[in-house]
């Protein structure tokens, strides 16, 4: 199928896998205005194909994202400047804020899994996107930075809620304060990668095999997958387990669930 035309990204299917790539190498794939503009958008447009079944999230050229561009940075902070001269100047900066953060939240949004693949420099709002994925995997090459104390901000639009819950608050706590840069193998020790593989086409390679076993699950039962664990970041051990039960009861078993059991009907008749 043909997706829309991006200025940003480049949206081609593998089969049921969707790859979603970050199609700006000469910029690093800094995030410019086009990027917060568009994501939603491939995110409404994949969210509309039936043969759908999961997303990779991954980048052209020598790195996978240089963070924030510096447009961007100077187009907030002039936004900042002006605001004491207007009597909602601060709501606009937050309502700015609010914007880019549903940007990158849309991620979440999208139904299927969607895998990070990355390779190179992931800075800044490199690390806020990655956040926003349900599976992370590197290449050896591979260098991270929650660089946003450096600019003289806070992360504002996931790292800092979102990566508590996957690497803990005690080393999140510390790649905040300190801005460090740390490669792959420390990012596999945190558990904020899956694994390491050699290159670029080597991750490429993982993960796509990853997406496809992904793919081949039953599609209902793997949104609900999603859903759930989504869920349960961010509740309570007893709202979760209404959220499942109400999940399964409303949404319902995956329609080939009677193939599914065949076999194991089969060999609990033989014993």
């Amino acid at each position: 199928m043909t997706s829309p035309d991006w200025q940003f990204f480049q949206v081609r299917f593998d089969g049921p896998v969707a790859w979603i790539m970050l199609a700006q190498p000469k910029q690093a794939n800094a995030l410019a205005a086009s990027f917060w503009d568009e994501l939603p958008q491939v995110v409404a447009w994949l969210n509309q194909q039936d043969a759908l079944r999961v997303a990779v999230l991954a980048a052209e050229g020598k790195h996978f994202c240089g963070g924030i561009t510096l447009d961007m940075l100077e187009g907030i902070l002039a936004m900042m400047n002006d605001a004491e001269q207007l009597e909602d100047g601060r709501e606009r900066v937050r309502d700015e804020i609010f914007r880019l953060q549903a940007s990158i939240s849309s991620l979440e949004l999208l139904r299927v899994p969607v895998i990070a693949a990355v390779h190179g420099a992931c800075i800044g709002g490199g690390v806020d996107l990655i956040a926003a994925c349900d599976m992370r995997y590197a290449a050896a090459d591979a260098k991270f930075c929650i660089k946003e104390v450096d600019v003289g901000i806070i992360a504002d639009v996931g790292t800092t809620q979102r990566l508590r819950h996957v690497i803990g608050l005690a080393a999140l706590t510390e790649l905040s304060f300190t801005a460090e840069t740390f490669d792959a193998a420390k990012a596999a020790r945190l558990g904020l990668v899956g694994a390491v593989l050699p290159d670029r086409e080597a991750l490429h390679a993982h993960v796509s095999a990853l997406a496809n076993t992904i793919a081949a699950k039953p599609a209902r039962a793997v949104r609900g997958v999603k859903q759930s664990l989504l869920y349960a970041r961010d509740h309570s051990v007893a709202e979760g387990l209404v959220q499942a039960a109400e999940w399964n009861a409303t949404v319902g078993f995956s329609p080939n669930m009677d193939a599914v059991l065949a076999p194991l009907r089969a060999r609990t008749r033989k014993n």
